[in-house]
C-alpha cells in the first residue's frame, strides 16, 4: 500500500449552501494553481444557472471549473456516476500538475469522494420499482418516505422527503437485500491525502444571507429561467426540479401558489437544506478545519494549503 504521504492531494471546501464557497474557491484556486470540482447536485443541469446560484460565465474563466452544465434537466447523475467521473478529473489535475478544489455543499458526493465509499451496485430491479411507483399513487411522496424512515431512519435523514427517486431506489434495495440501504455503504481506502476546509456562519448570518441570495435570484430572472424550462418540456416532476425554488416557481406559474407563497417555501425549503446539511459536515469533525465565513482571511487558507502540499499533507 502506498504512504499516505505520498498520495497525491485533495483540497476539499466545504460548508451550507449561502456561505460563499464558490468565490472563496476561485479566489484560493488562483493562489495555489487549482481548479475547482463541483459537489453541488444542483449545478450539473444546463439551463438552471439562477435557482442554483452558479458561478457565473466570467468567473468559470478566472479558474477551470469541472462537473457543472454536464447534463441536461431530464437526465439525472447517479452517486456511483459522480464518483466516478470525479475521480477522472482528479486524475487529470494532477496530470497537469495542478491542485484539484472539491467544493460543494452535498454531503453525499463529498463523503463519498473523501471517504472512498464503496457503493452499492445493486442492478435495478423494475419490477419492485414499478410496485413502489405505484404505492406513490396511493400514499404520495411523504408516505413513501416514512415508510422508509421505518425501515433505515438514517437514510431517511439524508434522502430528502421531495427526492422521490432516491427514496424509491433506497426502498428497492431494501426489499431486494433485507438489508438496510444505508449499511451496505462502505468505506474503503482513499486514494488521496485530503485536506478538508470547511466555512461556516452562525446560523442567524446564514440565514439573512440566503433571504437576500432567494430576493436577487427572483431581481435576476429566476420566475423567467423556470418559465424557459417548462415552455422548453421540462417538467416540473424531474429529479432536477428537486433543487430548491424550481418546484415552487413552477407552482407559481400553474397558478398553485402565489409568488409570496412560493417565496416562504423557498426560504423554508432552504432552511431545512441548511439543517441537512449540518448532520453531513459537523463542526466537530476532527477531519474538518473550521472558519467563519465573516472572519476568515484568504492569505490564512492559502497558507494552510501551502503547508498542507509541502509537508506530505501534516498539518501539525
Amino acid at each position: 500500500m502506498q504512504s499516505p504521504d505520498l498520495l497525491p492531494p485533495l483540497v476539499v471546501l466545504l460548508g451550507p449552501t449561502g456561505v460563499g464557497k464558490s468565490d472563496l474557491a476561485i479566489q484560493l484556486a488562483e493562489r495555489i494553481n487549482g481548479e475547482i470540482i463541483s459537489a453541488d447536485s444542483r449545478l450539473f443541469y444546463r439551463r438552471m444557472d439562477i435557482g442554483t446560484a452558479k458561478p457565473t460565465p466570467e468567473q468559470r474563466a478566472l479558474i477551470p471549473h469541472h462537473l457543472i452544465d454536464v447534463s441536461n434537466p431530464n437526465e439525472t447523475w447517479s452517486l456511483v456516476k459522480f464518483k466516478e467521473v470525479a475521480a477522472e478529473i482528479i486524475s487529470e489535475v494532477h496530470k497537469r500538475e495542478r491542485v484539484p478544489i472539491l467544493v460543494g455543499g452535498t454531503g453525499q458526493y463529498i463523503r463519498a469522494v473523501v471517504e472512498a465509499w464503496e457503493i452499492p451496485t445493486q442492478p435495478p430491479d423494475f419490477k419492485l420499482r414499478t410496485a413502489l411507483e405505484n404505492w406513490v399513487e396511493d400514499i404520495g411522496a411523504d408516505g413513501l418516505h416514512k415508510r422508509l424512515a421505518l425501515l433505515d431512519p438514517e437514510a431517511a435523514e439524508l434522502i430528502d422527503h421531495r427526492n422521490l427517486k432516491r427514496t424509491i431506489r433506497a426502498l428497492e434495495v431494501i426489499l431486494y437485500t433485507g438489508q438496510s440501504f444505508s449499511s451496505q455503504r462502505r468505506q474503503g481506502s482513499s486514494p488521496y491525502r485530503i485536506l478538508q476546509i470547511g466555512i461556516n456562519r452562525t446560523r442567524d448570518e446564514l440565514y439573512r444571507q440566503i433571504d437576500e441570495r432567494i430576493q436577487k435570484m427572483l431581481e435576476d430572472g429566476f420566475v423567467d429561467e423556470v418559465s424557459a424550462l417548462l415552455a422548453a418540456g421540462y417538467s416540473p416532476e424531474l429529479p432536477s426540479f428537486s433543487a430548491i425554488g424550481y418546484k415552487q416557481i413552477a407552482d407559481f406559474l400553474a397558478g398553485n401558489l402565489s409568488l409570496e407563497e412560493a417565496i416562504i417555501e423557498i426560504k423554508r425549503k432552504t432552511r431545512q437544506l441548511v439543517r441537512r446539511q449540518a448532520n453531513w459536515f459537523k463542526l466537530n469533525d476532527p477531519t474538518i478545519q473550521w472558519f467563519d465565513a465573516a472572519s476568515v482571511e484568504l492569505e490564512e487558507l492559502e497558507d494552510l494549503v501551502i503547508k498542507f502540499l509541502q509537508n506530505g499533507g501534516k498539518l501539525a
